[in-house]
């Protein structure tokens, strides 16, 4: 992997958006290169997060359990598939969590690993960074509520929530 390939990649990450060139070239000249081959596990579900992937090249599956499979422990289902410029676990870049599925290199899949710990330096040496990034999730945030809220009026006119389950 070369710096020349990731800087481009990472600019087009939503969440690092606002770093300028010569920060993403901190980043990721920082960060840790990745490889997986096909079926290698990046993360496990219920793992506490560290970090986040930026895919360079590959795909990756996210899993999870189906209800049915959670009370005995059995199989996977994929939830979603990512490739080349997903960022896979934001979260983890910004408070310390636990993974919600399991991530599975579907081929050969490269990936850039950016630590909690050196995404937290970043925006302490560039609070520039960290009050755009602040205005950007709000935004974000408030996109999702709204998103989220249209979901529970739609099951609302189908009367598939009982009234008193209605947003307690």
């Amino acid at each position: 992997m070369s710096l020349a390939r990731d800087i481009p990649l990472l600019r087009q990450v939503p969440l690092l958006g606002e770093f300028s060139d010569e920060q993403l070239r901190l980043l990721a000249f920082s960060a840790e290169n990745v490889v997986a081959s096909p079926e290698d596990v990046i993360f496990r579900e219920g793992e506490r997060s560290d970090a986040s992937y930026v895919i360079v090249s590959g795909k990756v599956a996210l899993r999870a359990p189906t209800r049915a499979d959670r009370k005995d422990g059995g199989n996977t289902g994929d939830v979603a598939t990512f490739g080349p410029g997903t960022l896979l676990g934001e979260m983890a870049l910004l408070i310390e969590t636990k993974r919600p599925n399991t991530a599975v290199a579907i081929e050969k899949t490269e990936m850039i690993r950016i630590r909690r710990a050196l995404f937290k330096r970043m925006l302490q040496e560039y609070p520039d960074i960290a009050q755009a990034m602040h205005a950007s999730l709000a935004r974000r945030l408030q996109m999702t509520t709204g998103e989220l809220l249209k979901v529970a009026d739609s099951l609302d006119a189908l009367n598939l929530i009982p009234l008193t389950e209605k947003r307690k």
